[in-house]
C-alpha cells in the first residue's frame, strides 16, 4: 500500500482505491486534486481530508447527515453530470454519494460547519466536487454547538 507523509498524523499508509479525485480542485486550492480520507476511532464522526500533494494541506469534516439528520442534497445538473450520475433525480446519501461538511475553526468563536457547498463524491467512481446549493437555504456557518447562532 502507498504512504504518504501528513503533516498531522506523521507516515499514514492508505490503500490506493480509498483516492479521491476532486478534478477541478477545491475552490481555493485548484491544484490539488487527489485526496484521501482519514478517519481515526478516537474523533468520530470527524474525518480528515489529507492532500496526497500537499503534506500540509488537511480539512476537517463531518458526514452531513451527522451534523442535520435530515439533510437534502440540492446539485445543479452541471454538477450531476461532472459527477457521472443520473440527472433525473438527487442521488442519496450513502448510497449513490459520500456528502461531507468542511468544518471551521475560528479561534474564539464557536465551530461551525458549511452544509452550503458540501463536498460531494460519487461513491462508484471516488470523483468528488464542492457543490454550491444556492437555492438550498443551507448556511455555510452552520453553527455545531447548541446554544450558538
Amino acid at each position: 500500500m502507498p504512504l504518504i507523509q501528513t503533516k498531522y498524523f506523521g507516515c499514514v499508509e492508505y490503500p490506493e482505491e480509498s483516492v479521491i479525485e476532486f478534478p477541478s480542485g477545491l475552490p481555493g486550492f485548484e491544484n490539488e486534486r487527489r485526496f484521501v480520507i482519514l478517519e481515526q476511532p478516537e474523533n468520530k464522526p470527524l474525518v480528515f481530508l489529507q492532500s496526497l500533494s500537499l503534506s500540509s494541506l488537511c480539512f476537517l469534516a463531518l458526514p452531513v447527515l451527522t451534523v442535520d439528520p435530515g439533510y437534502q442534497t440540492a446539485i445543479s445538473p452541471e454538477d450531476l453530470a461532472a459527477l457521472e450520475l443520473p440527472k433525473d433525480r438527487q442521488p442519496l446519501i450513502g448510497r449513490d454519494v459520500l456528502c461531507l461538511a468542511l468544518v471551521s475553526l475560528a479561534e474564539g468563536r464557536p465551530p461551525t460547519a458549511n452544509l452550503l457547498a458540501p463536498l460531494v463524491v460519487h461513491l462508484k467512481t471516488r470523483r468528488g466536487l464542492q457543490a454550491i446549493q444556492s437555492e438550498s437555504g443551507y448556511s455555510h456557518q452552520h453553527p455545531l454547538l447548541e446554544g450558538t447562532c
